[in-house]
């Protein structure tokens, strides 16, 4: 599928007003295109959910522009999208078939009957949903979104609630959806390792800010870990460095070919690379040029 899922130019999100006010998201610019299976990562409080809600129609930005599938939000998507958030809003009375009827009742046209039940498959259909425990919900709640058939799925901490098991099962789900269907997906969490490998594309947010955004491969082949006797680094951008005694050991940003003489080099995980990220707010963002949604950033490999 080409195209863009989401498009963001100078977002910004304010709750509050005055000097009172939280600064939830600031000039936030990037492009996800279409069809990709994205980690939107960060620590709590970093912006994810604020992002999503926006995407998804349920807020208004305080400044700057969104646009879902080629829409300005909340236009007329909401039929293309499905957004299920971290309280998994369901309705409590309702039994595990009347929720899924009424899925099927809302969505005319686009309902894929087999897929919702495949998904729900274990759940008891006379259960209340009230009745039901926290990874239940999580998969009747993912029922109800790919039951849908969207183009765009919007994902709060999805895995959060699941037990090993189930949560290796539902990505599965999910990474089959993409490859048949040509599904986007934006699945946040602020635990690298639920999604890691399972996503193709990462946008990384921390102070409300877009740090790191574009292919996986392309942001770890972006950067190097040198070890070696401490000199200068020029000219790579460091993102974190330590010494010990005459050995440094950095994270940097290649600018241009890495001299192997003088640096064991390495290519760091993901893990590695936002936890320095994290440790080093001050360091450049970087996004590929998939990701720009304006001036092209340009990701140097060595």
């Amino acid at each position: 599928m080409t195209g863009v899922a989401i498009e963001a130019h100078g977002l910004g999100k304010i709750y509050g007003r005055g000097s009172g006010g939280h600064r939830a998201l600031h000039d936030c610019s990037f492009r996800l295109p279409a069809g990709r299976v994205c980690a939107l990562v960060g620590p709590n409080g970093a912006g994810k959910s604020t992002l999503l809600n926006l995407a998804a129609g349920l807020d208004r930005p305080s400044s700057g522009s969104l646009t879902v599938l080629g829409s300005t939000v909340p236009g007329d998507v909401r039929d293309r999208i499905a957004f299920v958030p971290q309280d998994k809003p369901l309705y409590p009375q309702l039994s595990v078939a009347d929720t899924l009827w009424a899925g099927a009742e809302l969505n005319p046209g686009r309902w894929d009957r087999a897929t919702a039940d495949r998904i729900a498959g274990p759940l008891p259909r006379n259960a209340r949903v009230r009745t039901l425990s926290g990874g239940q919900r999580t998969r009747l709640a993912l029922a109800l979104a790919l039951g849908k058939r969207p183009e765009l799925m919007l994902l709060d901490e999805p895995m959060a609630d699941l037990d090993p098991l189930a949560r290796n099962e539902l990505m599965g789900v999910l990474m089959a959806e993409t490859a048949e269907h040509g599904t986007g997906i934006v699945m946040s969490s602020h635990i690298l390792t639920e999604l890691e490998g399972a996503c193709d594309y990462l946008l990384f947010v921390d102070g409300g800010r877009v740090r790191l955004g574009g292919e996986s491969d392309d942001i770890v082949g972006a950067h190097a870990l040198l070890t070696g006797l401490a000199r200068d680094l020029a000219p790579h951008t460091v993102v974190e460095s330590r010494t010990t005694g005459r050995q440094l050991t950095a994270l940097v940003r290649k600018e241009g070919p890495v001299d192997t003489t003088a640096w064991a080099v390495t290519e760091p995980s993901l893990e590695e690379l936002l936890l320095a990220h994290l440790r080093s707010p001050d360091a450049p963002p970087l996004l590929t040029p998939s990701a720009s949604a304006g001036t092209r950033a340009e990701v140097t490999s060595a």
